[in-house]
């Protein structure tokens, strides 16, 4: 039976998701420029018309804006896409132009801009440390125990009581590692590097390609080995401890991303699987409506996302600010502002069809291009 919550539910679950991170993020920016003394003018949630705000006494203007999918800060002297001085930023009494983000010497401007994606992982860490400190680490050597009748591993020749030493190159120090380098690449063939009484051995495997179901009705095209562990051990672990553990546990999700964008770019992930706003909509009710634990793991996890695709050297987003910024300290002199213009551009551009596409994506998981078919048909 497919269970999915309410379009209200979903909603609030998106902006309970959403808001926050932004939140989070501009905040980032946000304390960064007020620790160099940069002021900032408005700092708002959403784009847009301002729904609701309030000015602090330190000028800044706090605001909502109607479409909750983003947000900004906008420091003094940054007043335009690509961060530029102007005419208006030049007439500046020196004082003003002092406070101003352009008034900065260039690692300062990227410790700011950085600082937003910065805040993202440290979100995540915390959350992922605190869930490590709640409920334990898992870790179960990567001895096999049992080997599926007809699976990969028993095609490639694994027994139990081998040990995974590495898969595909990779390291491999805890089963939960073989389970997560197979989930990630359904049919694809790898190396497998075992011990087996005491002597190294190495096998090659097709991992096979399965299609799961969830309650909600999403499927998910998976990689599956065909072991299982001969049994399992779950670790508590100290305050101490536990950032480290957050820190590993945010690394291994940010891996996991530059391998599903490596197999989309190389053909081997279709790009129907890449998600918008209407699907992280989806995906925030169905997780709220498993429980508080699994929405707060979307958080983090989203927030990895966040901070992530904003350090991709794209013009518009902090990475491609960040790229400057570096052209700029080797050449010790700014990129020139036409250069800057045609590429901020080219970013926004890129972004837009890049949204296009999720939200057309976004549409026919839902649906929507099935029917329409139907209807025409």
């Amino acid at each position: 039976m497919i269970e999915n919550p309410g379009v209200l539910f979903t909603v609030l679950a998106f902006v309970g998701v959403i808001g926050p991170l932004v939140f989070v993020h501009e905040m980032g920016h946000y304390l960064a420029g007020r620790w160099f003394g940069v002021k900032a003018e408005a700092f708002s949630i959403g784009f847009g018309r301002e729904v609701a705000g309030f000015t602090d006494r330190r000028g800044t203007r706090w605001k909502f804006g109607w479409l909750p999918l983003g947000g900004y800060v906008r420091f003094a002297g940054d007043m335009n896409s690509a961060s530029q001085p102007s005419p208006e930023w030049l007439s500046l009494p020196a004082a003003e132009r002092a406070q101003t983000f352009q008034a900065k010497p260039v690692w300062q401007r990227a410790i700011i801009v950085a600082a937003g994606p910065a805040i993202n992982f440290l979100l995540a860490i915390l959350i992922l440390g605190g869930f490590a400190y709640a409920y334990g680490v898992s870790r179960t050597p990567p001895i096999v125990g049992i080997v599926a009748p007809n699976s990969a591993a028993a095609a490639a020749g694994l027994i139990p009581g081998d040990r995974v030493r590495s898969l595909g190159g990779r390291a491999i120090e805890t089963f939960d590692d073989i389970a997560g380098f197979a989930r990630l690449r359904p049919a694809e063939r790898t190396e497998i590097v075992i011990d087996r009484n005491g002597a190294s051995q190495t096998l090659f495997a097709t991992i096979g390609e399965q299609r799961e179901r969830d309650r909600f009705g999403n499927e998910y095209r998976i990689g599956r080995l065909g072991i299982g562990p001969a049994g399992t051990v779950r670790q508590p672990i100290g305050l101490i401890e536990a950032p480290l553990v957050g820190v590993q546990r945010t690394g291994e999700i940010v891996g996991m991303m530059v391998d599903t964008i490596g197999q989309i770019v190389s053909g081997r992930r279709s790009m129907d699987e890449l998600g918008g706003p209407l699907r992280i909509a989806q995906v925030s009710g169905q997780q709220l409506s498993l429980g508080l634990p699994e929405f707060i793991g979307l958080i983090a996890l989203i927030s990895i996302n966040l901070g992530f695709i904003n350090l991709l050297p794209v013009p518009m987003l902090d990475g491609g600010h960040l790229l400057f910024y570096a052209i700029e300290a080797v050449r010790r002199r700014p990129v020139d502002p036409q250069v800057l213009e045609w590429a901020f551009r080219g970013g926004l551009a890129a972004l837009l069809a890049l949204m296009l596409l999720v939200t057309i994506n976004d549409l026919g998981a839902f649906g929507l291009w099935r029917s329409l078919a139907g209807l025409i048909g």
